[in-house]
């Protein structure tokens, strides 16, 4: 049985899970695939230590300081090439963005292969149990697009303007964002 609390954020309403011990699951309001593969039943739980940590990272991170990762046990649930993509993910800095194909390549390169596709990388990001913390809002497009946030691409506007990315090479065209 999980253990769920929330957590109300500048970006919106947050769910967070936990097993007891590790935090499982993070989500943002009406965020796509939103607990998926997660098939028991939940229990309201406000006093578990990993939510207390869970709470004061994110009180930190939304005050515009960089908190370590370090003092949440993070344990997403997923397939072993989920896995590989969410924890390159922790590897992107505060602050900076990287690109599905340079992802690719990263993850291409620890698995031993010659490439890997950038779709199925998306998929991975996309899948992500674990937003804000596990950064898959700091994926990019290849161009610069501002693509792909199962939260919403206004989210991931808030977010990167929160941790001062350089949004100069960044957009949007269908959202009001332009190049510069």
């Amino acid at each position: 049985m999980y253990s769920q609390t929330t957590y109300n954020s500048p970006v919106g309403h947050l769910t967070l899970a936990s097993d007891g011990e590790s935090l499982i699951g993070l989500w943002l309001e009406n965020q796509k695939y939103f607990a998926d593969n997660f098939p028991e039943e939940w229990v309201a739980n406000d006093c578990l230590p990993v939510f207390e940590a869970t709470k004061k990272w994110l009180d930190r991170y939304f005050s515009g300081e960089q908190p370590s990762v370090t003092s949440i046990p993070l344990a997403p649930i997923g397939s072993e090439f989920r896995q590989t993509v969410w924890r390159l993910l922790h590897k992107i800095p505060y602050g900076q963005v990287m690109t599905y194909g340079e992802l690719a390549e990263k993850i291409a390169a620890e698995m031993g292969r010659a490439s890997m596709s950038s779709q199925a990388v998306g998929g991975a990001v996309g899948h992500n149990p674990i937003s804000i913390i596990i950064p898959c809002h700091r994926v990019v497009g290849s161009d610069g697009s501002l693509t792909g946030y199962a939260g919403g691409l206004t989210t991931k506007v808030k977010l990167l303007t929160l941790e001062a990315v350089d949004m100069t090479n960044l957009y949007m065209p269908k959202h009001g964002i332009s190049r510069n």
